[in-house]
């Protein structure tokens, strides 16, 4: 167990946890911490408690101090200064022509970094305007782009239902939102109907849903085949999910009859088949032209590609901030990103310019494997002069050959060549034995 204590920094932001070491801290008062931005000024949102180590993302970051009131004037005294900031920030964007939004300016509060949050539809090349706002403020300047639902969530609003956005009170993360979850709580497919503020599906979707998914296991679908208390068979008309009521259609001849039953006292017999009944068809017929010109899973997949689309223009600001901050990348990086294809021939070299690496390297092949013959070769050689020049020592003691005995010059080429006088000899063996011969009597 450790101790912890929970600061949000913004309303309706994400809860950080804190070690408050020995201080004493109570909801609603402010507290001095040591974040990956710098010294930032939060309020405590969970008081001392203890909870388990595996919720705790180590390393635990412990409080600076408790704020007092100097520390609170000065954080309100930088809420002020960024409205300004926003202002002079809006100019500079004007000036020089950017397509980008502006959503939000924000100091730290050691004021040693300021960040300014803005929407665009694609990349946007902010490199001049970093060094126009770093020239005005005379501090680190950093750009962020965000998405729809995050600039929401920063600006806040009323939504469709009258009360304040879910996002900007007490929501700390996005939580996944399909149109699934609409079929689920029989909701009308209209997007004008659930999407929020943001033009994104309705966050609440997702609160009531595994409610719904617990009702509906207990209910049978639209179609079915089920009987009733009374013993007659009907079909699945509709259903009221929160009480747990069916309406069944039941046909006795050219009689027609519509009631109501409890989910308990009726007795599934056969499941829809996959055409689906008349009252089904025309049921899904209605939701899709209340959807409009796309159905549910063409939803979903564009929600997807929004999403990535919206990842890969966080990715690009982030590669143009660190270039504007004089950071560079790998040239193999560079050109992977820049959508080259790499190969291993050489690292950041894009295809175009390794072509032929492949007969290059075949090519280097072949000339190792003839140089490694030739030595091999020579080696043998040199072993067989030698056993040759052995057996001839056994023979006659102080044994030499004419050419060994001769100064190796620099013309003389089998004194540059061995092998080539040892080859030589084996081929006139009587010679050297006569020699030998010779030799042996003078001595």
């Amino acid at each position: 167990m450790v101790k912890i204590i929970g600061i949000r920094f913004r309303s309706g932001g994400k809860v950080y946890y804190f070690d408050p070491k020995d201080m004493e801290f109570r909801r609603g008062s402010y507290a001095i911490v040591e974040t990956a931005r710098g010294v930032e000024c939060g309020r405590v949102v969970l008081g001392p408690r203890e909870i388990e180590d595996s919720q705790v993302v180590q390393p635990l970051r412990q409080v600076i101090r408790v704020a007092d009131e100097a520390d609170i004037e000065h954080e309100r005294e930088n809420q002020r200064r960024e409205k300004e900031a926003y202002r002079i920030c809006r100019q500079k964007i004007r000036d020089h022509n950017l397509d980008m939004k502006l959503v939000q300016a924000e100091y730290t509060f050691d004021n040693k970094k300021m960040l300014f949050y803005f929407t665009a539809d694609g990349r946007v090349d902010f490199r001049e305007l970093v060094k126009d706002l770093a020239s005005v403020f005379k501090t680190r300047i950093e750009l962020r782009q965000i998405g729809v639902r995050d600039e929401t969530k920063m600006l806040g609003g009323i939504g469709t239902c009258g009360r304040p956005l879910c996002c900007s009170t007490y929501l700390s993360d996005f939580a996944p939102v399909s149109i699934r979850m609409a079929k689920e709580q029989n909701l009308s497919l209209n997007p004008a109907k659930i999407s929020g503020v943001c033009g994104r599906l309705m966050c609440c979707l997702k609160n009531e849903e595994e409610t719904y998914e617990y009702l509906n296991r207990k209910l049978p679908g639209v179609g079915d085949v089920v009987q009733t208390p009374d013993g007659r068979e009907g079909e699945v008309q509709s259903l009221n999910v929160l009480r747990q009521k069916v309406r069944v259609l039941i046909e006795e001849g050219d009689d027609k009859e519509v009631a109501d039953y409890p989910a308990e006292e009726i007795t599934l017999i056969q499941k829809r088949k996959k055409g689906g009944s008349k009252a089904q068809g025309e049921a899904e017929k209605t939701a899709s032209a209340d959807a409009g010109n796309g159905s549910s899973g063409k939803r979903e997949g564009r929600d997807r590609r929004e999403n990535r689309r919206e990842q890969n223009v966080r990715d690009g600001s982030r590669r143009e901030m660190r270039e504007a901050s004089g950071f560079r990348e790998p040239e193999r990086k560079q050109r992977m990103a820049a959508g080259d294809r790499v190969t291993s021939g050489k690292p950041g070299r894009p295809e175009s310019e390794t072509e032929g690496t492949e007969e290059r390297r075949d090519e280097n092949t072949e000339k190792r494997s003839r140089r490694n013959r030739r030595g091999r070769r020579g080696s043998r050689d040199r072993r067989n002069g030698q056993e040759s020049a052995g057996n001839m020592n056994r023979e006659g003691e102080g044994f030499r050959t004419r050419e060994e005995s001769r100064p190796r010059e620099e013309g003389n080429m089998e004194s540059r060549n061995p092998d080539r006088a040892r080859r030589r000899d084996r081929r006139r063996p009587d010679r050297i034995r006569r020699e030998m011969s010779d030799e042996n009597k003078e001595s």
